[in-house]
């Protein structure tokens, strides 16, 4: 078995069409298909998600973003929902997105309606390095990403010939990433 990469990350909304304008505005996404003709629901849905009773899938839309991972978004009907968890609760916290501008990025998700928790700052420990920063945002509903750039080496990269993933850089011309 080999791993690959992440595919897709899936993000339950609120509301389909203000999630699209925000991912679209905000990062430049762009929708590939809607993939349901009418609501799933029923106990194998149930069953096969883990969701309560009666919860009803009324769509789901996949996103492409730059060159990582897509975004999956879903909408559902029939059940009570919790607001979105914070970076302290257990599991899937956020997702980072890796730009080349921090502060047009910054200003474009403000822009598309999302909230900056603080101002970009330097990253620290073992992401540190020159021009290496970080901010973390909310979306309209609540979500948390996390953006992130770092264009130099990383402090922890002299203590291991290991490195993290990070995306090829783009290049003049090149239209198949999204710009920040």
């Amino acid at each position: 078995m080999t791993v690959r990469a992440i595919e897709h990350v899936g993000i339950t909304v609120p509301d389909m069409e203000q999630a699209t304008r925000f991912f679209c505005e905000a990062f430049g996404a762009q929708v590939l298909y809607d993939m349901l003709d009418q609501p799933l629901g029923g106990p194998e849905v149930e069953a096969g998600l883990g969701v309560p009773i009666g919860s009803v899938i009324k769509a789901i839309r996949m996103l492409r973003l730059g060159n990582g991972p897509n975004l999956e978004l879903f909408t559902y009907a029939g059940v009570e929902q919790a607001p979105p968890v914070r970076p302290s609760d257990f599991g899937i916290q956020h997702f980072c997105i890796y730009v080349d501008d921090i502060d047009a990025a910054a200003a474009r998700l403000q822009q598309a309606g999302g909230k900056l928790l603080s101002q970009p700052g330097n990253l620290p420990g073992g992401d540190a390095g020159i021009g290496n920063r970080y901010v973390y945002t909310r979306t309209p509903w609540g979500s948390t990403i996390e953006l992130v750039t770092y264009p130099s080496h990383q402090h922890y990269e002299g203590r291991t010939g290991l490195r993290r993933w990070r995306p090829a850089p783009t290049l003049p011309g090149d239209d198949s990433a999204q710009s920040s």
